[in-house]
């Protein structure tokens, strides 16, 4: 298969070209693995690949699917058998997986073969993708740029065209960020909607999906993927129609409230501003009821409570490593004595003697000596505090049918922008500026989007974001393929 003719295909499309054996699914790995190999290098957007293993799989029999054949990317976030699984992190760069989670299995089960893994920042905490394990991955609409993150690889490499859709995760907007900077379709799911894993962070804020060019791969890859496991802590009910069957009708006439401003009442870009109003006045076109308005939280509050729970995560994983130095026979007493702040002296002058390299990076720390400073009332406070918000914006969707907001705060920032060295304060405003928007979904529960249907005067991509009611895909799908099919993105691929 040619790439020129590879690049065209969506991944529903490429389906079913092999189920005719117009194509085989051996020649998409090999045009997947073409393509990879002539933009990779300027991208650095995938950060290894196992094609011998993507071969076995085929030579096995690919199970009949609806995407037998497809060839699909990692994100390096989750497990999957044999492979190597860093987060990102310069101490888990030798890390292989022991198992396969359970959303892999499902893929597979569904036809996918997972030929390799797309680079994300470290332990997904920034929306930037720019690690020191692997470098940075440079957005394809102007390499100077980046995609955003914390799935930027995968963005970047379905906005490439060296997959038709990747794997992605979002823990604060980590599948919309990098699909409105990169110019594809970003579904994050409702709390629930697909498995988790015992080792999750406990406040379920990240759910997994995909990055995809078109938005019935999204919803057809939800629906072979979507349903807990038993013992689950979270649980979404099942749609009363498959998602794919949403994506190809025109939802109902929905009252749809649009803000420019994030939830503290700052504006957001005059590009990104521009991009919001020029889909309400689509929405308008198409037969919807748009009108102004956002949800009335303290959204100061709110975002000094993400920090709280945000530095949780580092800090987790800090515990998790004392916990894993017992289970390796360091002695129990010794590993006890130790707290976040000492393991990081131990541990980073071990590693770096190892590595050549720091263990963990400069924001990893801050955030995890943040943690350190917090007491479990704090954290409680700070969980009460974005529960009320996230029953707030609740509510507020009991009288709309969608939010329309920016995905981001400005356009895609330059590959570099973020100095993890800053005074926390500036720090703090300087993301929440930028990311605003986002993260009230994943405390919510909710169900959001961002849909690629602006582009701005620099030929960057400015997303748009559409949050549903909780367990409401369905709507989100079925308006999504009404813009699609009103505004379609697919024709429009970067060229670098």
């Amino acid at each position: 298969m040619a790439i020129a003719e590879y690049t065209q295909f969506d991944a529903t499309r490429l389906a079913e070209l092999i189920k005719k054996k117009e194509i085989t699914p051996q020649e998409a790995l090999e045009a997947a693995l073409d393509r990879c190999a002539d933009v990779n290098p300027k991208l650095n957007a995938v950060v290894g690949t196992y094609p011998e293993r993507a071969a076995r799989t085929i030579e096995a029999g690919v199970p009949d699917g609806p995407f037998s054949g497809v060839p699909f990317l990692l994100k390096d976030q989750i497990a999957l058998e044999g492979t190597r699984l860093t987060l990102g992190s310069v101490f888990l760069r030798d890390n292989i997986a022991t198992d396969t989670h359970e959303l892999v299995r499902r893929q597979q089960r569904a036809g996918l073969v997972h030929f390799g893994r797309t680079n994300m920042s470290e332990l997904g905490l920034v929306p930037f993708t720019e690690p020191t394990l692997h470098g940075p991955t440079h957005n394809p609409w102007n390499l100077l740029h980046s995609p955003g993150g914390s799935s930027g690889g995968s963005a970047s490499a379905v906005a490439a065209r060296i997959v038709p859709m990747a794997h992605a995760a979002d823990g604060g907007g980590s599948i919309r960020i990098p699909a409105a900077n990169c110019g594809v379709f970003g579904l994050k799911p409702s709390r629930g909607r697909n498995p988790g894993a015992a080792d999750d962070e406990p406040e379920g804020f990240v759910v997994n999906h995909c990055v995809s060019i078109s938005v019935r791969d999204s919803a057809r890859m939800l629906d072979v993927t979507a349903g807990p496991l038993p013992g689950e802590r979270w649980w979404a009910p099942p749609p009363e129609v498959p998602f794919a069957q949403s994506a190809t009708r025109d939802p109902r006439r929905l009252r749809i409230a649009f803000s420019v401003s994030d939830f503290t009442g700052r504006r957001a870009h005059p590009d990104c501003v521009a991009a919001v109003e020029d889909v309400a006045k689509l929405c308008e076109a198409l037969g919807h009821d748009v009108e102004e308005a956002r949800p009335g939280f303290d959204g100061i509050a709110y975002n000094e409570a993400f920090i709280v729970l945000w530095s949780m995560i580092a800090g987790y994983f800090f515990k998790a490593i004392l916990g894993e130095m017992t289970r390796l026979g360091v002695p129990k007493r010794a590993v006890t004595a130790l707290n976040n702040l000492a393991l990081f002296d131990v541990v980073t002058r071990l590693s770096t003697l190892r590595f050549g390299k720091p263990p963990f990076e400069t924001f990893t720390k801050r955030l995890a000596r943040m943690e350190a400073g917090y007491s479990p009332g704090d954290l409680w406070v700070a969980w009460n505090t974005m529960q009320r918000a996230g029953i707030i914006t609740c509510q507020f969707l009991q009288q709309y049918d969608v939010l329309l907001t920016p995905v981001l705060g400005a356009p895609p920032r330059l590959t570099g922008d973020f100095n993890p060295n800053r005074p926390i304060p500036q720090l703090k405003e300087d993301l929440f500026a930028y990311t605003g928007y986002t993260p009230i979904s994943n405390t919510a529960g909710l169900p959001a989007m961002s849909i690629p249907l602006y582009w701005n005067d620099a030929g960057l991509p400015i997303g748009t974001q559409f949050m549903g009611g909780f367990a409401d895909e369905s709507t989100l799908f079925a308006l999504a393929g009404q813009l699609e099919r009103a505004r379609p993105w697919a024709h429009r691929i970067p060229s670098f």
